[in-house]
C-alpha cells in the first residue's frame, strides 16, 4: 500500500495493525490487542504511541485491506502514548505493568523523544536559524504532524533546502543524532523552564488567601463571586481540605460533630491521618467513639473516590458553619490572634 499521509505503513503490518486498532472503539481494540503475542503487543502499542492522528482515507484503506469491504463506520482515530497505555491496560489487565514500563522506557529512549508532544511553534523558535541539515534531522525524528508544522513555519527558501536534505538523507550516524538531540534539549529545557514554569493558577490563589487576614479573604472572594462564582467555589475547595479539620479547636470540633452523621465520619476517617482520627474521637463520648471505631471496622476496604466524596461533604459543612458564624476556621499559622 502506498503511503498517503502522515502514517508510514511498513511491510510487516505492525503499523497497519496500529491504524486498525486506533480506528476501532477502545474496548473492541483492547480485545483484539489482548489476542496478540506479547512481542506484537509491544510493537503495536509502540506504533500507536508514536502516531497522533490518522486521516480518514488511510483508515479506510487499512480497514478495507483487513476486511475486504467498505467499513460501516469510522471513528476519529487518534493515538499517542496515553491511548497506547489505555489499550494495554484494558487488554492485559493485571499483567499490564511490565508492558507499560517497557512502552514508557522505549518512548523515552527514542531520539528526540522529548519533542513527541511539543508544539511545532515552540520547536521552530529554537531551530529556525539552524543549518538545513540539522533541521532535516529533527523533522525526521518527530511525529509527521509536528514535522509538517515545523516545515510550514520555515521561510520558503529554507523549506526547499530542508526538503532536499530529507530526500537525500540516508543513514545518519547515531553520534550526530545524539549531539543534535542533547544540544536542542539543553537549550529548550533552559528557556522553557524559565518561561513556562507554573507560577499561578487557582492553587496559587488558594495558598495566598490562606495566609491573608479574614477581611481581605472575604473581600476578594465576594468580589470574585460577582463575576465568576464557579471560580470562587474552586478556590474555596482548595483553601481548606479535610485534614485541616485537626487545626480546629475542640469547641469547634464539637460543633462540627453535631452536624455530621457517624456513618459519614466512619467513611471519611478511613482515608485520614491517625492525628485527625484521634482529634475527632477525643471530642466524642467514649460510647460514641467506640461506635465510630466499630463502623469503620465494618466498612472494610472502600474506594478512595467514595472516601474523598464524603470528606468533601464534611469540608462543605465546615465552610457552611463558618459562614454562619458557628465555628472559626484557623489560619495556616494555627490559632487566631486575640487583642484586648
Amino acid at each position: 500500500m502506498v503511503k498517503k499521509s502522515s502514517v508510514s505503513i511498513d511491510e510487516d503490518g505492525v503499523q497497519k495493525s496500529a491504524v486498525l486498532l486506533m480506528a476501532l472503539e477502545e474496548d473492541d481494540a483492547a480485545v483484539l490487542l489482548s489476542k496478540l503475542p506479547p512481542r506484537y503487543v509491544e510493537a503495536v502499542s509502540l506504533a500507536i504511541a508514536q502516531i497522533d492522528d490518522i486521516p480518514g482515507e488511510v483508515q479506510e484503506e487499512v480497514i478495507q485491506e483487513f476486511f475486504g469491504g467498505q467499513p460501516s463506520s469510522l471513528i476519529h482515530a487518534c493515538g499517542g502514548l496515553e491511548r497506547a497505555k489505555t489499550l494495554v491496560r484494558k487488554a492485559l489487565g493485571k499483567d499490564a505493568a511490565d508492558m507499560l514500563a517497557i512502552l514508557q522506557q522505549t518512548i523515552e529512549s527514542l531520539p528526540f523523544g522529548f519533542l513527541q508532544k511539543t508544539d511545532p511553534q515552540n520547536i521552530l523558535s529554537f531551530i529556525t536559524e539552524e543549518h538545513p541539515q540539522t533541521i532535516a534531522v529533527v523533522i525526521c525524528h518527530v511525529p509527521p504532524a509536528i514535522g509538517a508544522g515545523v516545515l510550514n513555519g520555515l521561510p520558503q527558501q529554507k523549506q526547499l533546502a530542508v526538503i532536499r536534505r530529507i530526500a537525500q538523507m540516508g543513514q545518519t550516524s547515531p553520534e550526530a543524532i545524539a549531539d543534535i538531540e542533547r544540544a536542542l534539549e539543553f537549550r529548550m529545557s533552559m528557556v522553557m523552564h524559565q518561561s513556562f514554569q507554573k507560577s499561578g493558577g487557582v492553587p496559587a490563589v488558594a495558598e495566598i488567601l490562606n495566609v491573608t487576614d479574614r477581611a481581605t479573604e472575604r473581600m476578594v472572594l465576594e468580589n470574585l463571586g460577582k463575576d465568576n462564582p464557579e471560580l470562587v467555589e474552586e478556590i474555596r475547595r482548595l483553601m481548606f481540605v479535610f485534614e485541616d479539620i485537626q487545626k480546629l479547636g475542640d469547641k469547634d470540633i464539637q460543633t462540627l460533630l453535631k452536624n455530621v452523621e457517624t456513618n459519614q465520619w466512619a467513611m471519611a476517617l478511613k482515608g485520614s491521618s491517625n492525628a485527625l482520627q484521634e482529634k475527632i474521637m477525643k471530642n466524642m463520648s467514649q460510647r460514641a467513639s467506640e461506635i465510630l471505631k466499630e463502623e469503620m471496622g465494618f466498612l472494610g476496604k472502600v474506594k478512595l473516590s467514595d472516601v474523598e466524596a464524603v470528606q468533601q461533604k464534611i469540608v462543605d459543612i465546615v465552610r457552611g458553619l463558618e459562614e454562619s458564624g458557628q465555628l472559626q476556621r484557623p489560619g495556616s499559622d494555627g490559632e487566631e490572634e486575640f487583642v484586648a
